[in-house]
């Protein structure tokens, strides 16, 4: 008999989430290659002080632009208040305002994987909510420390009412 605990996920708080522009380094993953994320971060943090007309100190990881085959595009980014000034080696995207069910993830990054699976194949089956045609994103807080797990880390999954 199995006797591993279940994954308990976080209720969700509802927001609505405001526009805003993201800029930073992104490519192309797929769920066999998305472990390669974290090499992204690696690449990205050190260019956040490079990145102008930067807003806030938090982090975002943005998933967007699905090609329909299961590839997706992830870009680690911070916010920004305009484009003009953006070199083009860094890429960008507009996060409409947009209804969000935001979960928090508790414990190591390691798990993050747990977390994004009880989302979409517990609670959103399970909810009266489908996701919306829009970016999901990853909000880290201004103090998150990914080697000490401090901080705070969300998952701003973009839904709407099931119809």
């Amino acid at each position: 008999m199995d006797q591993t605990p279940k994954f308990e996920l976080p209720a969700p708080r509802f927001a609505k989430g405001h526009f805003q522009l993201i800029a930073g380094l992104g490519g192309r993953f797929t769920q066999e290659n998305a472990d390669r994320i974290p090499q992204l971060w690696e690449q990205f943090v050190p260019e956040i002080p490079n990145i102008p007309c930067k807003i806030g100190e938090e982090t975002y990881g943005v998933c967007c632009n699905p090609d329909g085959h299961g590839g997706f595009e992830y870009i680690a980014g911070v916010a920004i208040s305009k484009l003009d000034d953006l070199p083009e080696c860094y890429r960008w995207i507009e996060l409409q305002e947009q209804d969000y069910a935001v979960f928090e993830h508790r414990g190591s990054l390691a798990n993050l994987s747990q977390t994004f699976q009880a989302i979409w194949n517990d609670w959103l089956p399970q909810s009266a909510y489908e996701a919306a045609d829009a970016p999901e994103f990853e909000r880290y807080s201004a103090d998150f420390n990914p080697n000490t797990r401090a901080g705070l880390l969300e998952i701003w999954l973009p839904v709407k009412p099931r119809v």
